[in-house]
């Protein structure tokens, strides 16, 4: 871990008070190159003045927005249990009355649903949480340092019940290993019984480049023997790499996101994500 002071925080309405990640998930695109790391991933960069800029940038904003956090980096990773870097934010963006979403794997974001709570009340948050396998056993191989599936589901529940929507990171779904119906419906059964909003699914698949191919085919050879060969004689260096039963695959977990009432896109989905109800604000001002 080393601390930076950066120079901005919003890039327009994200941020990333992290850069680096603890959760050894072994698909992670934020391993790539082309992000031009300049220190070890796991050597974590800490902007420890992100809350001093955030309350910045949010006082010359002109309007409210919806702010989103985890895009590259969890920002609940182990280290915020004691740097509460995310939280001091998150009461930053509910004291200037914005909105508030977040993408994350870990339950420490359990500690700041009150905060949550409270700016859904105001104005609107939206939890989205990660999860490709039903499975914690296989969970504990691909998602090593993180909590399992079965904790995820019980704090999307945790979440529904205080009535903060949620949305499931469909993604990414590694061909060969879980890429089945069973995965799907074993997933969709989290999403169906914690109530959630929406899917985002960009297709049954995973994106390699250089960077995190290399660490994703090490965790191959360790995990999987024999299957790196297969990837490669499948995919080569292809960015994209599709399972090959992805057709069927999306029609089932479209047929299910149908039958439960569950917004299934990408696009549809993140624009639902940052429409800030400026009029539900208004009424509670007033």
């Amino acid at each position: 871990m080393h601390f930076i002071n950066a120079k901005s925080i919003l890039t327009p309405r994200s941020m990333n008070i992290y850069r680096g990640c603890l959760h050894g998930c072994i698909y992670c695109d934020s391993r790539s190159r082309c992000y031009q790391f300049t220190h070890a991933f796991e050597d974590i960069e800490v902007k420890q003045n992100a809350p001093e800029l955030l309350d910045e940038a949010l006082r010359k904003k002109r309007k409210r927005c919806m702010i989103g956090t985890g895009s590259m980096c969890d920002p609940y990773i182990p280290l915020e249990k004691d740097l509460r870097i995310m939280r001091r934010c998150l009461e930053i963006i509910e004291r200037h009355d914005f909105g508030a979403t977040v993408i994350t794997k870990s339950d420490l974001v359990l500690r700041d649903i009150d905060i949550f709570s409270r700016i859904n009340r105001k104005s609107k948050s939206v939890l989205q949480m990660t999860l490709t396998t039903y499975d914690d056993a296989l969970c504990k191989i691909i998602e090593p340092g993180v909590c399992t599936s079965n904790r995820r589901f019980e704090v999307l529940c945790r979440f529904r019940d205080e009535g903060i929507p949620t949305v499931v990171w469909f993604s990414p779904i590694l061909p060969f290993i879980n890429d089945t119906l069973e995965n799907v419906e074993g997933i969709m059964d989290f999403c169906v019984r914690a109530g959630v909003k929406a899917v985002i699914c960009f297709g049954m698949g995973l994106t390699l480049r250089e960077g995190n191919r290399e660490y994703f085919y090490a965790a191959l050879d360790k995990h999987f023997p024999g299957l790196k060969n297969r990837y490669i004689k499948s995919f080569g260096n292809q960015y994209e790499c599709s399972s090959p039963d992805t057709n069927r695959l999306m029609l089932h977990l479209s047929e299910i996101c149908k039958k439960n009432n569950i917004m299934l896109g990408v696009d549809s989905v993140f624009k639902w994500i940052e429409d800030f109800p400026e009029k539900s604000l208004q009424l509670e001002l007033f």
